[in-house]
């Protein structure tokens, strides 16, 4: 008898285990990117916010397309602002985020997305997922990456590193738009 009933505390041990994976699986997944915590009289409108005095204010408007990134479906990356521009096929924006240049910028010019990735370890050891890649300076793949912790490229580290870094949600967003040749416009 204490064989069976050892056997089956080593059953339940394990389907609990098990369930308490799979939970934990699932709470990971479900987590926001970011845990900042919302700022006070922050009620997240998008069309803008309240100042205090009950009135909204309108959010600023995003930042527009460069006029010299050419036509169509693209993809623009501003090296001085710091920026990219999901563009659709009639020329306007998609979607525009802020991002984090790494050691290496490609040069100003127009490219494809040769490869993409949806999750691997980068050149600085980070583990950043949906890769998309277009380019190269000197042998260093150059393209757009999402960190999985969330980090940011070093600007001062001295390996050279071509991630151009942008948040998990942003990376999504260029995951889904920036397909295999897809074209990418540097601008400066």
């Amino acid at each position: 008898m204490p064989a069976k009933s050892s056997t089956i505390v080593t059953a339940l041990t394990t389907a609990a285990v098990v369930v308490v994976g799979v939970l934990g699986y699932q709470a990971a997944a479900s987590a926001p990117d970011s845990l900042a915590p919302a700022r006070k009289g922050h009620h997240g409108t998008a069309k803008g916010h309240e100042d205090g005095s009950g009135k909204k204010r309108r959010a600023p408007a995003p930042a527009p397309v460069p006029a010299a990134s050419g036509t169509g479906k693209r993809v623009v990356y501003s090296l001085a602002a710091k920026r990219v521009w999901l563009v659709g096929a009639n020329g306007k924006a998609l979607r525009t985020y802020q991002v984090a240049p790494s050691t290496v910028s490609p040069p100003a010019g127009a490219y494809a997305v040769t490869s993409r990735s949806v999750s691997i370890t980068g050149s600085d050891g980070v583990a950043i997922e949906h890769v998309v890649l277009f380019g190269s300076v000197g042998g260093v793949p150059v393209g757009f990456s999402a960190a999985v912790d969330g980090s940011r490229p070093d600007p001062a580290a001295k390996k050279k590193t071509g991630g151009i870094r942008e948040s998990r949600a942003d990376g999504k967003a260029m995951w889904d738009f920036a397909l295999q040749g897809t074209k990418v416009v540097v601008v400066s």
